[in-house]
């Protein structure tokens, strides 16, 4: 594993004592980086960030006072953030079209959505000291138009739509993020059906559900933004 040198580049990543988050972490600090590693439960993320040589950060995405405070410690750190990659998420409930309620979606959209604009709004003070800011939205084709209208992708077909609505939501606060900031790179990357506890583990392996994200967050200066890909390439909204 390599060791972050003094001066090395600052990610963080949300949600990460696990899956697609801890891997993405893992493959950050091998390139190199300082990573805050955050999780909700500190044992857990702890354990997580000793694993990959990343610094662990208790972190709640749905929490103004757990966001600022982390955002406190990375400026008192660092003073800086290069990379923000928003990853943590839930899928809400999976049940009957008949049997979803107000509170699922609220559920559902205070951690996928609110939480990704709660770390962007806390976090662009930070990034607006790096010389080459980015950030990382995590999505999914079940939140593409393009996608669902293919019937010959699982997209089509899938159910689960609240959490589609919520990945919507991601892609589109990327492309406005984008045009909006246009000093910061924002793009959007879906793992795609990747072996992980929101998949029951069904699908290809935490490495390649990690490629476009890290693809991303390495990518050189004058790469793209405003953009939604996996790890083949350009995706539709």
């Amino acid at each position: 594993m390599n060791t972050p040198t003094a001066g090395a580049p600052v990610a963080l990543v949300t949600g990460a004592n696990k899956g697609i988050g801890l891997e993405t972490a893992r493959r950050l600090v091998e390139a190199g980086y300082r990573v805050y590693l955050t999780a909700r439960n500190p044992e857990l993320g702890k354990r997580a960030a000793d694993e990959v040589g990343a610094q662990f950060l208790e972190l709640d995405v749905t929490s103004d006072a757990s966001v600022d405070h982390g955002a406190v410690i990375v400026e008192q750190t660092d003073g800086h953030l290069d990379v923000l990659i928003n990853n943590a998420g839930i899928t809400g409930p999976l049940v009957e079209a008949k049997d979803y309620t107000a509170d699922d979606a609220t559920t559902v959209l205070l951690t996928n959505v609110v939480g990704y604009v709660r770390m962007i709004h806390a976090f662009l003070p930070l990034l607006g000291r790096s010389t080459d800011p980015r950030i990382v939205n995590v999505s999914s084709g079940l939140g593409s138009f393009g996608l669902f209208h293919d019937e010959s992708r699982i997209e089509s077909r899938f159910g689960s739509p609240l959490y589609g609505a919520a990945k919507a939501a991601i892609n589109m606060l990327t492309a406005r993020y984008a045009r909006l900031l246009p000093h910061i790179r924002v793009n959007t990357a879906d793992p795609g059906m990747t072996a992980t506890d929101l998949s029951g583990g069904q699908g290809h392996s935490v490495h390649d559900g990690t490629d476009a994200i890290v693809a991303f967050a390495l990518s050189a200066p004058g790469g793209p933004t405003g953009t939604f890909a996996d790890r083949d390439g350009e995706l539709p909204w």
